[in-house]
């Protein structure tokens, strides 16, 4: 993520568009600031489950997917001959939901990050192993190793690139939700926001474009409210109420939040999406491996594959993350200029 979008500030957001008391068994698991394994295994050759112990943050689904013998000799030796691939994720310790987290079972770490790593790991024909780690020790991880490569919402920027190369999965974006039976859209135009009052959370990321957009309304005679509220009970209360129209967040949390509450009568929906990097660029989440490990190419080869054969797209169904799909992966994209990261 850009470094005005921090780690802190994305779980925050992400936080604000949950449901209070919702995983809190799950999520007590995670503690602590070391680092903690977990092995996951198909149910049978040929076979990854995704969305497992994830309290309803996934549709748990079985996907068929085997190696690709002609992607897995792109492998390093190293890599390779050990028959694993070593997955770092940044959720000590908190978590952040559907992305990563302690599952139900009080041990398991699920989340569409993890669960990507391990269909990429079967592509590749090697057993996952997943490290999970705060944020930063993460990526000390990388570098010094123990870790070959991370999937953990990582967001490709030019000053990244010096240490690490990329193979990109997944859009990276913002979204507007809003109770289900509104009819407001955003529809990728700020105008559509004059008139509305809409929450954010202060310090972060989208806090910074919604003021743009006000300040660019303002110019034009027009207006927009921003409101801060500091939990999310105090955000969907806000919302079912009507005391503001919409809220702007990460992508992930706010689609996480919608199917937690599909089946209630605050029931939210997606109303439109931004992308994270601003106007100029489409923000990518990266799988992030050391530079010159020459990891980036399989990994992105595997994504394709995956992409190409359905997989991806059931993978983003499971965790109603569709809306931040890519058509393909590319190794090293444009990413987040020095200026801005």
């Amino acid at each position: 993520m850009p470094a005005h979008f921090t780690r802190r500030s994305l779980i925050r957001g992400i936080s604000a568009a949950t449901v209070a008391a919702s995983l809190a068994t799950g999520l007590a698991a995670c503690g602590g600031d070391s680092d903690a394994a977990t092995t996951t295994s198909a149910a049978k050759t040929g076979e990854v489950v995704i969305g497992q112990v994830s309290n309803g943050a996934a549709t748990q689904t079985t996907i068929k997917v085997s190696e690709v013998k002609s992607i897995s000799a792109e492998l390093p030796d190293s890599v390779r001959k050990s028959g694993k691939l070593v997955i770092g994720e940044g959720a000590l310790p908190a978590g952040f939901p559907p992305l990563a987290f302690v599952g139900s079972d009080q041990k398991t770490l699920t989340g569409s990050e993890p669960d990507l790593g391990r269909l990429v790991a079967a592509v590749l024909g090697l057993k996952p192993e997943i490290q999970n780690a705060t944020w930063e020790n993460m990526f000390v991880g990388i570098d010094s190793g123990k870790v070959d490569v991370a999937f953990s919402n990582v967001t490709d920027t030019e000053e990244r690139k010096k240490k690490y190369e990329f193979a990109s999965y997944r859009q990276d974006n913002l979204a507007f939700t809003v109770p289900k039976k509104s009819t407001w859209n955003f529809d990728g135009n700020y105008e559509n926001l004059a008139g509305k009052t809409v929450s954010v959370s202060a310090g972060t990321n989208q806090e910074k474009i919604l003021l743009e957009w006000k300040k660019k309304l303002e110019s034009e005679g027009k207006k927009l409210t921003v409101k801060y509220f500091q939990d999310s009970n105090s955000v969907y209360l806000a919302l079912s109420s009507g005391k503001i129209d919409a809220y702007l967040g990460p992508n992930p949390g706010i689609a996480y939040h919608n199917k937690q509450t599909a089946n209630t009568p605050n029931a939210t929906r997606t109303a439109g999406t931004y992308s994270g990097a601003g106007a100029s660029l489409q923000g990518l989440i990266a799988a992030t491996a050391k530079k010159d490990s020459g990891l980036a190419k399989p990994l992105a080869d595997a994504i394709d594959y995956l992409i190409k054969n359905g997989q991806y797209a059931e993978w983003l169904k499971a965790y109603n993350l569709s809306n931040e799909a890519v058509a393909k992966s590319e190794v090293n994209p444009p990413g987040l200029p020095l200026d801005n990261s």
